[in-house]
């Protein structure tokens, strides 16, 4: 049994599949250790959001009995993923007069900026997930990481604030609360994609992450190591399937199967001509479907997806801050020959996305759609360590500060 207090877990209602990561800060809080993972088929959610609460309930509830049991823990709280197509995201900036007397700027002046970058008009029942800061500037001077103790007159902040709609949001809490559970924090799960795909320098150089799921595709920007831009599309793998199931004239569960052992994202000169034949579970006559056809369809659909990002990040005019390239994670990002396609169409370097700096389970790290849950884990971890690092980091400013005042004196 683990130390509860070094217990953190991300829960992923997808599309798709429920997922619970159940992780372990390492004694020194030098990293963290994957100990459970558990799944439960999604049956209650479409496009990201719940539909059939009952039925994402018990989804839920399996999922946590089988991360306790892999765990050998009991799961009281955990951070939780949200997306959707209500979701946005935009930069803005705080802007904060620093009026001590020596202009010495002090650590509630960067509350009370951060504070003002917050304070913002919103779309009508919208609140926000996150308000990710990105660089102080002190009498307009830029790309300042950390202002306390320099002297200026007038502090500025940028965040990138990430929002969605009230009571879409409130419905998966409410899926969590009803089974006795209490949710540290909501995150969106773009963001936690990328805090397990991506290191220091990959942020740095500008670094796009694309995140295909079941029912949507978030994507998120990171430049000169901050997020720049979020983006959500309500298209994903589910659509893929629904696609080959009108265009193979097949059932749904069938298309899901062809697209799993055949599909692939490009067409190749070798597929004109060839045929798959299935049989039908009822007894009907055997079904010969193209391959030529099955591919093509599913080539069509990704280019798609990835158009559409190409063309918000043109409109965001963020195109040209991508040097680390993209990564692809989500359960589409195992079909094959996805990263071709991509690198063709978004015109740079692509690559299936690595979880970094995590141990554990070989087989949740090295899988793609395992990474909104992992994410999740290591914003938890991030959170952790900013509450047991903050009470420290006020006393020495406070130390600091009645120190210089003695030697005034």
């Amino acid at each position: 049994m683990f130390d509860s207090s070094s217990i953190i877990v991300g829960l992923e209602v997808g599309t798709s599949k429920v997922c619970v990561m159940v992780g372990e800060v390492n004694p020194d809080s030098s990293g963290l250790t994957i100990v459970g993972l558990g799944q439960s088929k999604s049956r209650g959610v479409r496009k990201g959001e719940i539909c059939d609460a009952s039925a994402t309930g018990e989804d839920i509830r399996n999922a946590i009995v089988e991360a306790e049991q892999m765990a050998d823990v009991e799961i009281r709280s955990v951070y939780l993923g949200v997306t959707g197509a209500h979701i946005r995201g935009f930069n803005n900036r705080g802007v904060h007069p620093v009026v001590s007397a020596d202009r010495e700027i002090s650590p509630e002046d960067v509350q009370d900026v951060i504070k003002n970058a917050k304070t913002i008009n919103l779309p009508a029942q919208h609140q926000v997930i996150h308000a990710v800061r990105q660089h102080f500037l002190v009498d307009g001077h830029n790309g300042i990481i950390d202002p306390v103790g320099m002297l200026g007159g007038r502090l500025e902040v940028d965040v990138h604030v990430v929002h969605g709609h009230l009571n879409r949001l409130q419905n998966a809490i409410r899926a969590v609360k009803g089974l006795q559970l209490e949710v540290e924090e909501i995150v969106f799960s773009g963001l936690a994609s990328s805090l397990a795909l991506l290191n220091s320098e990959q942020k740095e150089l500008g670094s796009l992450v694309i995140d295909i799921g079941g029912g949507t595709t978030d994507y998120v920007v990171y430049a000169d190591g901050v997020i720049k831009y979020v983006g959500v599309l309500a298209v994903g793998g589910d659509h893929i399937s629904n696609d080959l199931a009108y265009g193979l004239k097949v059932p749904l569960g069938r298309a899901e199967q062809l697209k799993l052992e055949w599909g692939s994202a490009f067409l190749d000169s070798t597929d004109q001509g060839q045929t798959v034949t299935i049989s039908s579970d009822l007894g009907l006559p055997l079904k010969i479907i193209s391959l030529e056809n099955l591919r093509r369809i599913m080539a069509l659909r990704l280019e798609e997806i990835f158009n559409l990002i190409v063309q918000d990040l043109q409109q965001a005019g963020l195109s040209d801050y991508l040097r680390s390239g993209a990564f692809l994670c989500g359960g589409a990002a195992r079909i094959p020959q996805i990263a071709s396609l991509a690198e063709q169409i978004l015109e740079m370097p692509v690559t299936l996305g690595k979880t970094n700096s995590i141990s554990g389970l070989k087989s949740a790290l090295d899988q793609p759609e395992f990474a909104t849950a992992i994410g999740l884990v290591k914003f938890g971890s991030i959170q952790q360590r900013k509450r047991v690092d903050k009470p420290t980091f006020f006393h020495e400013i406070k130390t600091v500060f009645s120190q210089v005042v003695g030697r005034n004196k």
